[in-house]
C-alpha cells in the first residue's frame, strides 16, 4: 500500500535556495528573565544564595510540593552531592540504566561505586523495574532511576523494592521538571532527586541544576556539602558566631545572575510545558500513519505518568534506516540527532568488566532512536518541514 499523502502544505520558496537550518534545540527568553537579571545587578549581590535563589527554591518547593530544594551549578553537581549524602564508598553497588548521560554514572563512580547497569523497558525507555531485585546484592547501596524524556519510571515499584532491601533511591530527574507520577512531581519521591536547567531542558538557566531533599535526615548535611563542606550558611543566617570546615564538599552554588534568569523561566513553567506538549502532540498525530504501517514507532506514556514534552523521538526499524533518515534530515538542514550511546558500550563502560549485564533492549533502542527538533519557539512551518522530510524519506523507500 502506498504511504498516505503528506498532509503538509508546500512552502512557497525558490527551489534553488538553501533552506534555513532548523536547530535541534534553541534556548528562549519567555518571560521577565532579563528584567530579573537587571534587578540582581542593582541589588549588588551577585554571589549565590541571595534574593533570586530564594525565590526559585520557594517557587519549586511550593509548586512541586518538595520538602527542600537547593539550587546547584548543574544537575551533575546535584547528583555528586547526592552520592556524598548517600555515603557511597569504594565497593558499594549502585543500580542504574545504561541508557543515560554519563553524568548519572560519574557521580557514583567517582565515589568508588561499582555500577550495575540494568536494561530498559521498550515502551518508556526507563529502567525495567522488573530487573532491579535480581540485581541487588549485599553490597547494593542505591537505585538511581532516570526519567527519560520526562516520562516517569515505575516509582511505586522502585520505592517498594528500596524499602524491602533498605536501599536509597536517588532520582535523576534531569529531564523531568513539571512531570508527574500518580500526581507527584518527578524528583520528589526518592530520598533525593536532581533537576537540570541546562539550555537543552524545558526550564533553563543556561547551566544549572537543583538538589531535591525528600528525606529530612539529609537536610543539614546537604547544605554543608554544597558550600565547600562548611557551616557558612548557618553563619550567614546568624545561627553561629563563626563558620568552620566540617565535612567534604564543593562549590556548587550558582550565582544570582543564573538564579534571576531561572526565576523568569520558572514563572512561565505552565506556558512552556503547554507549548512543548502542543508540539509533541502534533508530531504524534501527524506521524501516526507511519506507525500504522509499521515504518516507525512513536513514544508512549503510561497512564500513571504525566510527561512534560521534553523530547520527541521516533524509533526506526533498524540501525541502517536510522542512519539513512538522519542523513536525509541533515541534508535538508534539519538538525535531528540520535541519543545516548549506552554507557556499557562506551570506552569507559567497557573498562568496567564487572558492571555489565545482558542489555538487549538498551542496545536495540539506542541503535534505532532519532530525536526530532523540539523547543519553545519551534514554529508550525518549521515543524511541518520536519514532518514533510520524514514522509519524503519513507515515500522513497
Amino acid at each position: 500500500m502506498p504511504l498516505p499523502t503528506t498532509p503538509f502544505a508546500p512552502h512557497g520558496k525558490n527551489e534553488n535556495a538553501r533552506p534555513v537550518t532548523i536547530p535541534f534545540n534553541q534556548p528562549s527568553v519567555v518571560g521577565r528573565e532579563l528584567f530579573y537579571i537587571s534587578q540582581a545587578v542593582h541589588k549588588k549581590h551577585l554571589a549565590g544564595d541571595g534574593h533570586f535563589t530564594r525565590r526559585c527554591t520557594d517557587w519549586m518547593e511550593h509548586h512541586f510540593h518538595a520538602q527542600k530544594i537547593l539550587l546547584t551549578t548543574s544537575c551533575t553537581a546535584a547528583l555528586e552531592i547526592a552520592a556524598i549524602l548517600a555515603n557511597i564508598q569504594m565497593g558499594d553497588e549502585v543500580i542504574l540504566p545504561s541508557f543515560t548521560f554519563a553524568a548519572t554514572a560519574n557521580a557514583f563512580m567517582r565515589r568508588g561505586a561499582t555500577l550495575k547497569f540494568i536494561d530498559i523497558r521498550p515502551d518508556t525507555l526507563n529502567m525495567d523495574e522488573r530487573l532491579i531485585e535480581k540485581s541487588i546484592t549485599e553490597r547494593t547501596k542505591a537505585i538511581v532511576p532516570v526519567h527519560y524524556g520526562g516520562t516517569a519510571c515505575a516509582m511505586d515499584t522502585i520505592m517498594s523494592i528500596a524499602d524491602k532491601f533498605n536501599l536509597l533511591v536517588i532520582e535523576d530527574a534531569a529531564q523531568g521538571i513539571n512531570a508527574h507520577f500518580n500526581g507527584k512531581a518527578l524528583g520528589t519521591m526518592g530520598h533525593l532527586g536532581a533537576y537540570s536547567f541546562h539550555e537543552t531542558k524545558n526550564i533553563s538557566s543556561g547551566e544549572g541544576g537543583a538538589l531535591l531533599i525528600n528525606d529530612p535526615a539529609f537536610l543539614e548535611r546537604a547544605e554543608i556539602v554544597r558550600d565547600q563542606g562548611t557551616t557558612r550558611a548557618k553563619f550567614f543566617r546568624g545561627e553561629l558566631e563563626e563558620y568552620n570546615w566540617v565535612d567534604e564538599g564543593s562549590s556548587a552554588i550558582p550565582s544570582e545572575i543564573t538564579a534571576a534568569f531561572l526565576y523568569g523561566q520558572l514563572e512561565q513553567t505552565a506556558a512552556i510545558t503547554r507549548k512543548r506538549l502542543q508540539i509533541f502532540n502534533y508530531y504524534l498525530k501527524q506521524l501516526a500513519p507511519l506507525q500504522e504501517k509499521n515504518l516507525l514507532t512513536l513514544p508512549t506514556c503510561p497512564q500513571t505518568s504525566t510527561h512534560n514534552g521534553h523530547l520527541f523521538y521516533i524509533l526506526t526499524c533498524d540501525n541502517d534506516q536510522r542512519n539513512n533518515l538522519l542523513q536525509h534530515l541533515q541534508a535538508n538542514n534539519i538538525q535531528a540527532t540520535f541519543h545516548y550511546i549506552p554507557l556499557h558500550n562506551s570506552p569507559k563502560g567497557k573498562s568496567m568488566t564487572n558492571s555489565v549485564n545482558n542489555l538487549p533492549v538498551t542496545e536495540d533502542i539506542s541503535a534505532r532512536l532519532i530525536r526530532l527538533p523540539l523547543y519553545y519557539e519551534l514554529g508550525k512551518d518549521s515543524q511541518d518541514r520536519v514532518l514533510t522530510e520524514i514522509f519524503s524519506y519513507f515515500a522513497r523507500q
